[in-house]
């Protein structure tokens, strides 16, 4: 089953990119696995998948060991400062980083480790007293800071957007996300680069396509409905 739903995405992600005159190649399509036991990544890594995304540190750093070594692990979940330290070094990109103090914490292991760090400005786009995030308002403010520290990269920005059983809802939110991409990439800000758009899940990944995003996060449209618990991110 998850051959199949993980195919019949990658078909609406293809004719989404068609509609909007893109590329396949420029949105990656990132699984999301929380809660979802080892089989279940195995079998969507066999059927093509490697861009997995994690919410949880320790769920992500128990999956890595067991699976294959050329997976690209996403952080895509709210990030403790004190767990910082689990990931760098093992993530391809961190998604939700929404504070200076965060922000210093991965400067500081990376430096420490000698490796570099992609990340992601979460933006609370919709104002959701209920979801993390940097208002639109404080965004420029903060990636001036964030681009000054050592060993760390602002690839672009992500958002969660609200649940709602009209995807066209959102449509103006991941238009306002992308705006707020171009207006940072025009200050030509050093170490920035806005190049990364991560919004859009299960429910709303073809609007953000159309308005122009470059990472999808598809969890139950590939595994299923979720084992157990309620999370910011689906």
């Amino acid at each position: 089953m998850i051959k199949e739903n993980l195919n019949a995405v990658e078909q609406a992600v293809a004719a989404a990119c068609r509609r909007a005159g893109r590329k396949r190649e420029e949105v990656t399509l990132i699984a999301v696995s929380k809660t979802k036991p080892l089989p279940d990544l195995k079998e969507a890594y066999e059927a093509g998948a490697r861009d997995f995304g994690e919410n949880k540190v320790q769920e992500l750093t128990d999956k890595i060991p067991s699976l294959p070594a050329d997976i690209r692990w996403h952080m895509i979940g709210h990030l403790q400062r004190n767990k910082v330290k689990y990931i760098v070094g093992k993530v391809s990109m961190i998604h939700s980083v929404d504070s200076l103090r965060l922000a210093e914490e991965i400067s500081k292991e990376a430096v420490r480790r000698d490796t570099e760090v992609d990340i992601l400005i979460e933006v609370n786009v919709a104002g959701e007293e209920s979801k993390y995030g940097v208002s639109p308002a404080a965004l420029p403010e903060l990636v001036k800071q964030i681009a000054a520290l050592q060993r760390i990269h602002i690839k672009g920005l992500m958002t969660i957007a609200p649940f709602t059983e009209n995807p066209e809802d959102n449509r103006l939110f991941f238009r306002k996300l992308k705006q707020l991409s171009v207006d940072i990439e025009g200050k030509n800000i050093d170490n920035v680069n806005m190049a990364v758009l991560s919004m859009g899940m299960t429910g709303d990944y073809i609007v953000a396509i159309e308005e122009g995003a470059t990472c999808v996060r598809v969890g139950t449209g590939i595994f299923g409905e979720r084992y157990y618990g309620a999370s910011k991110e689906s």
